[in-house]
């Protein structure tokens, strides 16, 4: 399945903080948007992976995306390494978004700026052709979006784009209370 869109995230409820406005309006004006998470976020201060994966489901409802995946990485622990580019990669080549979106460059929380490396790296890495991935028996096409973009989250910092989400607040709170 194609999409327009893939947002990334490291943990579940990065792409809601981060993006979740930009995806509403999106999923609206008629595009495919995925999320991936690349860990279940067990790590956190309040509740379970498994409390995560229920609340990153209901999330996604309330965005309307085409697909959520998560990859389960070990939160605060993943790097930016051959194994963990692999499947990203992967997933890349199946949904063959033409823009990626994943957290900022640089951001107080070590999952943030390590995974927007590693997304950074995929990304690039997965339109080599030298480079063979399979998933299911099935050898895949290389393919590397057009765009990739980095989400921020703190009002110090100063963005690059900004996306106008008027009329998508509410859709982007009610994803990000969710959690």
């Amino acid at each position: 399945m194609k999409l327009d869109i893939l947002a990334i995230g490291a943990h579940p409820d990065d792409v809601e903080l981060g993006c979740g406005g930009t995806v509403a309006k999106e999923v609206a004006n008629g595009r495919k948007v995925g999320i991936l998470d690349l860990t279940r976020g067990e790590l956190g201060t309040r509740g379970t992976a498994k409390t995560r994966d229920i609340e990153a489901a209901e999330a996604a409802k309330i965005l309307g995306v085409t697909v959520r995946e998560n990859l389960a990485f070990a939160d605060g622990f993943f790097v930016n390494d051959k194994k963990h580019q692999l499947e990203i990669i992967k997933l890349i080549r199946k949904y063959q978004p033409e823009i990626i979106l994943c957290n900022a460059k640089d951001d107080r929380h070590i999952d943030h700026g390590k995974g927007s490396q590693l997304v950074s790296d995929a990304c690039f890495l997965s339109g080599l052709i030298k480079i063979v991935t399979e998933v299911d028996g099935e050898i895949q096409i290389p393919w590397r979006p057009k765009t990739v973009y980095h989400y921020i989250q703190w009002k110090d910092l100063k963005p690059d784009i900004v996306v106008d989400v008027t009329g998508f607040m509410n859709k982007k709170m009610a994803s990000v209370f969710a959690y």
